[in-house]
């Protein structure tokens, strides 16, 4: 349990992904939020090679381990970071001191500069029912006011013990003026590779209960066999994340090639149907108020919560969100065939098959802005007067097709990205879904 009444000093490395050469901007001294968040966007511009930061907190009592990803003690995230931890306490009091009861809570920060690296689309904000790990920010009571402070102390430089790049590498030391850079390629990599994950399966997960209900509302055994297929592919991808961050090698019997094949195919007909939208919306007049019938005709039930439009977005939701997580086996699987050019590979293989998905998803979120920002017209016909029922459907009907907009993302520049890890006594860990800072 924190104990919020009393300042907490929070220790924190500065971590690089390979041997650079920066400025000496850190110093030695303890720092605020702010001071650490300046240094992040410092050393993101200055050095040749990314840099994140790593913070270790103590665990909090009630954890939410269920929306994260479990990994063994033996896996290469769990052993970096057991390596981490055990050489740099030998040198520095204040991360021996923190570390000492082997449960903790690790906070990793990427700065934007090299979440671009990651494709821009990669994390994005999304509506959850909760918190995911219940742990953000500066010290808060149950209330959320904030009553303490966080003071972070930088660590020590540890003992120089491997290559920055491979995949067995541990820890070093990056030359960096008065900065202590400790070299941890693998570290980072493996963090940003199952904290991505994570988020796509949350993402996933979401999807399917939306789809789920709307399915039951709609009774329509095309789409309904869509979702089949696409929920079918979950075994194969976890499967092979399991194999995949514990270091071993993918077979065809994991059934993940067909998985894929059904991904793409679900792609493929939501690059058909936004390309349909795209153009009925081209076609409708500019300034001038559009009917409903007129606009159900080519977005059929979009004036309804349930409805056919709505089942194909989240079934290209779904499909996204599978494939973020088939991307980043592929680039794992890429970066440890050549573990000497360990993150180099990762982030060249991210960023090309991201450019896809970001694409579609700036794609479907232009749709339904244009969409909400809409204005409808009352029904052409003989009759000069509405109906009470007529009105009604006119007024809910504008109600929910203007929040339609609400919560879209449409710029997509990279953020901080967040990826949080509760380390266990055992050394396992649970790394929870990477989240904009």
């Amino acid at each position: 349990m924190i104990d919020y009444r009393k300042a907490a000093a929070v220790p924190v490395w500065t971590l690089a992904t390979g041997d650079v050469r920066v400025p000496a901007v850190a110093g030695d001294g303890p720092m605020t939020a702010e001071r650490l968040g300046e240094l992040r966007g410092v050393l993101a511009a200055l050095a040749d090679e990314p840099i994140a930061t790593l913070e270790v907190h103590p665990l909090p009592a009630e954890l939410d381990r269920s929306r994260g990803l479990p990994l063994d003690a033996v896996s290469p995230l769990a052993q970096h970071l057991s390596q981490l931890v055990t050489q740099t306490a030998r040198n520095s009091s204040s991360a021996a001191t923190a570390t000492a009861a082997g449960e903790n809570l690790y906070r990793m920060v990427v700065p934007a500069k090299v979440a671009a690296q990651f494709g821009q689309g990669i994390v994005r904000p999304m509506a959850a029912k909760g918190v995911v790990c219940g742990f953000r920010g500066p010290l808060v009571d149950p209330m959320g006011r904030i009553v303490a402070g966080t003071t972070y102390v930088p660590v020590g430089k540890a003992a120089a013990a491997g290559a920055a790049g491979g995949a067995g590498a541990t820890a070093g030391v990056a030359a960096a003026g008065g900065a202590a850079l400790t070299v941890a390629a693998p570290l980072v990599l493996m963090a940003v590779a199952v904290g991505v994950s994570a988020h796509a399966d949350q993402q996933r997960q979401q999807a399917i209960e939306h789809i789920t209900e709307l399915l039951e509302q709609l009774h329509e055994d095309k789409l309904d066999d869509e979702h089949s297929a696409l929920d079918g592919c979950r075994g194969a991808i976890d499967k092979a994340t399991a194999i995949l961050l514990d270091q071993g090698k993918l077979g065809v019997s994991l059934g993940l090639d067909s998985a894929v094949y059904a991904i793409d195919t679900a792609l493929g007909k939501a690059g058909r149907r936004l390309a349909r939208w795209q153009s009925a919306l081209d076609n409708l007049p500019d300034g001038k108020a559009v009917e409903i019938g007129t606009l159900t005709e080519s977005f059929p039930g979009v004036d309804d919560h349930g409805g056919t439009f709505r089942a194909h977005l989240e079934l290209a939701a779904l499909a996204i969100a599978l494939m973020r997580r088939v991307i980043i086996l592929q680039a794992v699987e890429h970066a440890q065939s050549d573990p000497g050019n360990l993150f180099e590979n990762f982030t060249r293989a991210l960023k090309r098959d991201q450019q896809r998905l970001d694409a579609m998803e700036s794609g479907i979120a232009g749709v339904l802005l244009r969409l909400s920002a809409l204005e409808l017209a009352r029904p052409n016909g003989l009759r000069p007067v509405f109906t009470p029922g007529e009105v009604d459907r006119l007024m809910r009907a504008t109600h929910r097709i203007h929040q339609l907009g609400d919560g879209v993302t449409a710029d997509s520049r990279p953020t901080d990205v967040t990826i949080e890890i509760a380390r266990n006594r055992d050394g396992s860990v649970v790394v929870f879904p990477a989240l904009p800072a």
